[in-house]
């Protein structure tokens, strides 16, 4: 309130030097403003009740301390202050009084005489002696302008104390009336006040009113943008369906409509199935009712993409030249004629009845053997799309079934998706790794897989997420597994299973030569001419760096033979290298694998065996010993129950013909036995080295050396029959590689023999027994 309100002119000359203090929180008194109080203190009613009868004038200091729990000592209470006279003053029941007091002028303090029982204080009164000038109009003017915009923008200024503002022609008075009115601290209004210059007071007010507009109109841009977003939805829904029946008066069409329009054209050119076509629409009908910022449009949208998008009816033309195909399966692959066989019998069939079913094949062998590479070979000779799955890992049934549409997210299964990128519904699918498919709570793939590989029923293949059947006849299908025992009998019985158990060490020459050492000079920027390899190096490096079925040793081998060359002619050292025996340690090192086939078997005791492993044939050896002891038999190696039960059935065989293989009948009560298979750390299991075993123990107890080259596999009986056991031809394969000359088998595996390449049955002479005296008679020396 200005002075004109009150009626109220005090002169500073005539204010009493000497004024009681009154302490106040979290508010400031400017000089002619009206403001009521509430004093609470004892000592501070006491002040009131003793100026209400003296003069009513007292001092008004900010004290630095929020609380008012206690009276504030002096060193608590800002210097500069205000002089006011109370105006009014009511008493509560509670001791408490309410005054209404005006401010009459700034003083400081310029020494506190007494705090007993409240403060006084000598006082200097400032008086206000700066002149209005041209700039101090324009700071009232632009804090008037300011100050109105925050009287529309605030809940709490009425719009009268505006016009108030604009009535006043005093500068400090103005100052003193902003200050007060606007929502600032004690502490900001308390600086304004101790300000001494009217032009500074002015420029610091106009600050604050500046900061408290910007709040408010931040405050009031945010309550809009709320405001806004819940009446978005609604307001939308009504500026769309004025725009749709403005466009129908105008004869256009909006987005929506023309996507709705593509979608049907794309439905109607696919050639759909009858049932897909059904979906479609009733999908399309949806779509056509929502709005296109919904959630479920997009669910639907891309719904209609796949289905519009999905090879229906699209086919590629096969290759039925059969000349041709097994021209290409030669060029990509030496080898695998079983493989190819079967490739150019699918391929006749399909000359013959063109609409034959696809074959499920599944190739079965150790690591590095062409699994893959020939699924991909297959499809170049057909001439169609090839497309790869890794089954390796996948434990969840929507990877091949997809998801339900109600999952945010959803998609089709794997296969579906495979389709979609051929872009064909006949490719070569190849699923790679299907023994290692796993299962858990999110359901069982090799399940899913049971519709996918039968021709019977995958002409109607339902995935989750199409919900309509898809046809997989025309596909064909292509699966590789190393280890056949761990895929479900249901699904293994849906395949058919043909063999790629390795090469022989002729072949690995010629396929190095013909396309490992080209592509790995052409991957290690070598030419022809700067790097050559002798059959006698190749040879060396299958048989004394690599021991596998497959390939990709080999070719690593050969690789880091190539980087040695490059680094040579990268460093200036060398122009061209040839390859042999003499030089390939300087790039590989020493020899990684020495042939055991003659320095283990120099004594009695020590058999050689066959065994079959994931990777291929290998080699093993069964030492047996005998020391004094009683009837004690010791088995080592981490051997399995069923190859335990091998070594205990060859002993119990010994032992009820020790006579007649003239061992002393109480031999067995003084000696312990002990059977060890060497490479401890690795689990052995199966039946197959029953021979092997019984073998060892009549070379130990007889004291006969076991011929020289020789190795043999098959299961035992108590009565001395030797049964079939598998992977024939991956343990040929193997002794061929480690040299051997001689092979034992039992009868009915005589059969297998027929798989074997020309090259083995040439190096090796293969013995078929069905009993184990004749075992004996060809193993042991005399």
């Amino acid at each position: 309130m200005d002075d004109q309100n009150t009626g109220l002119d005090f002169d500073p000359g005539k204010l009493p030097e000497v004024l009681p203090i009154l302490p106040l929180y979290d508010t400031v008194l400017f000089p002619k403003m009206v403001l009521p109080l509430v004093v609470m203190q004892q000592e501070s009613v006491q002040l009131i009740d003793d100026a209400m009868s003296n003069d009513r004038i007292i001092g008004l200091l900010v004290s630095k301390n929020p609380s008012s729990e206690k009276q504030s000592s002096h060193e608590e209470l800002y210097r500069i202050g205000t002089s006011a006279l109370i105006l009014k003053m009511a008493k509560t029941d509670d001791n408490k009084s309410q005054i209404l007091v005006q401010g009459l002028s700034r003083f400081k303090v310029a020494e506190f005489v007494g705090d007993k029982p409240y403060l006084m204080g000598n006082t200097d009164y400032i008086e206000e002696k700066e002149k209005k000038n041209t700039e101090t109009e324009a700071l009232m003017s632009n804090i008037i302008h300011l100050f109105s915009r925050v009287v529309e923008l605030s809940p709490v200024l009425p719009p009268e104390i505006s016009a108030m503002a604009k009535s006043i022609q005093d500068p400090g008075t103005l100052a003193n009336m902003v200050a007060s009115s606007i929502s600032a601290t004690a502490e900001e209004k308390q600086k304004v006040l101790e300000v001494d210059s009217v032009k500074k007071r002015l420029k610091e007010v106009m600050r604050l009113v500046n900061h408290q507009l910007e709040v408010l109109e931040l405050g009031n841009k945010i309550q809009s943008q709320v405001k806004g977003d819940m009446d978005k939805s609604q307001r939308e829904y009504y500026l769309r369906q004025q725009l749709k029946a403005i466009q129908e008066e105008l004869g256009e069409k909006d987005d929506t409509a023309v996507e709705i329009e593509e979608y049907r054209t794309k439905i109607q050119e696919n050639n759909l199935p009858e049932e897909a076509v059904k979906e479609a629409e009733r999908e399309l009908k949806r779509l056509s009712k929502m709005h296109p910022s919904s959630a479920e449009y997009t669910v639907a949208s891309t719904y209609l993409d796949w289905m519009t998008s999905l090879p229906w009816e699209t086919s590629t033309k096969d290759n039925l030249d059969i000349k041709k195909a097994r021209k290409l399966l030669d060029e990509d692959h030496f080898g695998l004629e079983k493989a190819k066989k079967r490739i150019i019998e699918y391929l006749a069939v399909r000359k013959l009845k063109p609409d034959s079913k696809g074959p499920i094949l599944c190739f079965a062998g150790p690591p590095g053997t062409g699994k893959t590479s020939l699924g991909n070979s297959i499809a170049r000779a057909l001439g169609r799309e090839f497309i790869r799955l890794s089954l390796g890992g996948v434990r969840d049934e929507a990877e091949i079934r997809g998801h339900r549409r109600t999952y945010v997210g959803a998609l089709p299964g794997r296969i579906i998706q495979g389709i979609r990128r051929a872009g064909s519904n006949n490719p070569v699918f190849i699923l790679d790794e299907i023994d290692k498919v796993g299962s858990d709570f999110r359901g069982d793939p090799s399940s899913a897989l049971l519709e996918v590989l039968d021709p019977e029923q995958n002409f109607s293949f339902s995935d989750h997420y199409l919900d309509v059947p898809f046809d997989l006849s025309k596909v064909m299908f292509i699966t590789t597994a190393n280890v056949l025992d761990t895929i479900p009998p249901a699904l293994r019985d849906r395949m058919e299973v043909i063999q790629l158990l390795g090469y022989t060490a002729d072949e690995k020459i010629k396929i190095a030569n013909r396309y490992l050492i080209p592509r790995q000079r052409k991957a290690h920027g070598l030419k022809a001419d700067q790097i050559r390899f002798s059959n006698g190096a190749v040879k060396y490096i299958i048989t004394g760096y690599t021991r596998e079925a497959g390939l990709r040793n080999l070719e690593r081998e050969i690789a880091a033979v190539c980087r040695g060359v490059a680094s040579s002619i990268a460093e200036e050292k060398t122009t061209a290298q040839n390859i042999n025996v003499v030089n390939l340690s300087k790039y590989l090192g020493p020899v990684k694998i020495i042939a055991e086939t003659k320095t283990r078997i120099s004594t009695p005791g020590i058999a050689r065996g066959l065994a079959w492993t994931p990777t291929g044939g290998e080699l093993l050896f069964i030492e047996a010993t005998a020391m004094k002891g009683q009837k004690g038999l010791t088995l080592t190696g981490q051997l399995g129950d069923v190859m335990k039960e091998s070594a205990t059935t060859a002993l119990s065989y010994i032992r009820t013909n020790a006579k007649a293989m003239g061992i002393e009948e109480d031999f067995f009560d003084k000696h312990d036995i002990h059977i060890h298979v060497p490479a401890g750390a690795i689990p052995k299991d199966g039946p197959s080295a029953g021979v092997t075993m019984l073998t060892a123990l009549t070379s130990l107890l007889t004291n006969t050396t076991i011929k020289k080259d020789l190795a043999m596999t098959g299961e035992i009986t108590l009565r001395g029959q030797v049964l079939p056991i598998g992977g024939i031809k991956g343990k040929a394969l193997a002794a061929h590689r480690a040299g051997i000359k001689t092979i034992i088998l039992p009868k009915l595996n005589e059969k297998d023999l027929e798989e074997l390449p020309k090259k083995v049955l040439k190096d090796i002479k293969f013995h078929a027994v069905d009993k184990m005296e004749d075992v004996l008679k060809i193993a042991l020396e005399n």
